[in-house]
């Protein structure tokens, strides 16, 4: 069992998994602090301080009878039940941004690669064709077999 267990480890694709998942991670961890540090204290500055973390409903009342909170820790410490709609879109709002760094980060790979692609020369056009009766490479403006001596026509020709 131990046996069959490091060759299930040891398989190339659980081996790419695990190198996927780290480097997940650790990119997760890039774009969360792009996200967190760089883009959002801008976007704070532009809107005034908004910050929707607070904004809550309180469905069920606290264990005290109290229904009116100013935060959403004394409600939860009241044993209020509440909807938190602003957390949510807070959420939203981040993973929206989160998706956009990724997307510009893409394009970016993308673009890299293509340059590569373009900076690779095209492939040289073929010096030889097929004959048609014996298959033996020839020159492509050869008009005769020189293998079976067969006559080629430009149809002919492969």
């Amino acid at each position: 069992m131990l046996k069959d267990f490091k060759t299930f480890i040891m398989r190339g694709n659980v081996v790419d998994l695990a190198v996927g998942v780290i480097i997940g991670a650790a990119f997760g961890a890039i774009v969360k602090s792009l996200v967190d540090d760089i883009i959002m204290p801008p976007i704070g500055l532009a809107t005034g301080g908004l910050d929707f973390s607070g904004k809550f409903v309180v469905l069920k009342a606290g264990k005290n009878g109290a229904d009116t909170f100013s935060t959403i820790g004394q409600a939860h410490d009241a044993g209020a039940t509440t909807l938190n709609y602003g957390l949510f879109i807070n959420q939203v709002v981040s993973f929206l941004i989160v998706a956009f760094c990724v997307f510009l980060i893409v394009r970016a790979v993308n673009k890299l690669h293509l340059q590569d692609k373009m900076l690779t020369p095209p492939p040289a056009p073929p010096a030889t064709k097929g004959c048609p009766y014996c298959a033996t490479q020839i020159p492509i403006p050869a008009t005769r077999c020189p293998n079976c001596t067969s006559q080629l026509s430009g149809a002919a020709a492969a």
